[in-house]
């Protein structure tokens, strides 16, 4: 196994921990997966070690995940981000790595299209954060950056999601934009 591969691996306490963490939210919020039954989740977790590992990163920068849905056809389990705001790890970051690179100064740390793909995930689309949305309230005082549309990227710009209002918003910015109050949400299949 290559030094990357054991980076991208949990050990046995912290899956143990994880798993843990999982089931609490789990149960704790069943209205967020009716129909599904947590020991068939945590079997299919505990066959993707991966998948564990992303779900830990989504954790530990205060993402919050837990079961939204399941694909009927493939069976996966559809995991968002719930938590009450824009996870707090995952602030202050412009869209993607070509507006990081077109900052001349007072770049932020990363951005958010990198930042997901090495953990794993993906952003949220904006259809997927109006589902979340139906599922409680959120973003009630932060915003989200959601996967862009490749024409608006392409003239410079990106999009982002909150809600206000007792209603969702979509916005646009320049991609190359970051606020403290700005990260993103994201999904991972299992």
């Amino acid at each position: 196994m290559n030094r990357n591969n054991m980076k991208n691996k949990l050990s046995s306490a912290q899956q143990e921990e994880l798993l843990k963490t999982l089931k609490t939210r789990f149960e704790k919020n069943r209205n967020r997966h009716k129909g599904i039954e947590w020991p068939t989740v945590q079997d299919r977790l505990e066959k993707n070690a991966d998948k564990l590992w992303s779900l830990h990163e989504m954790e530990q920068t205060e993402g919050e995940p837990d079961v939204v849905g399941q694909d009927p056809t493939t069976g996966e389990f559809l995991f968002f981000d719930c938590s009450a705001e824009s996870p707090k790890g995952r602030r202050s970051l412009c869209y993607d790595r070509t507006a990081l690179n077109a900052r001349k100064e007072h770049k932020p740390k990363d951005s958010a299209m990198d930042m997901a793909a090495a953990m794993g995930i993906e952003l949220l689309t904006e259809a997927q954060y109006r589902e979340l949305q139906q599922l409680g309230k959120f973003d009630l005082k932060t915003s989200s950056w959601v996967k862009t549309p490749g024409e608006i990227r392409r003239l410079g710009g990106a999009v982002f999601c909150d809600r206000r209002y007792d209603t969702v918003f979509l916005y646009h910015n320049g991609a190359d934009s970051y606020y403290a109050a700005r990260g993103f949400r994201g999904s991972l299949k299992v």
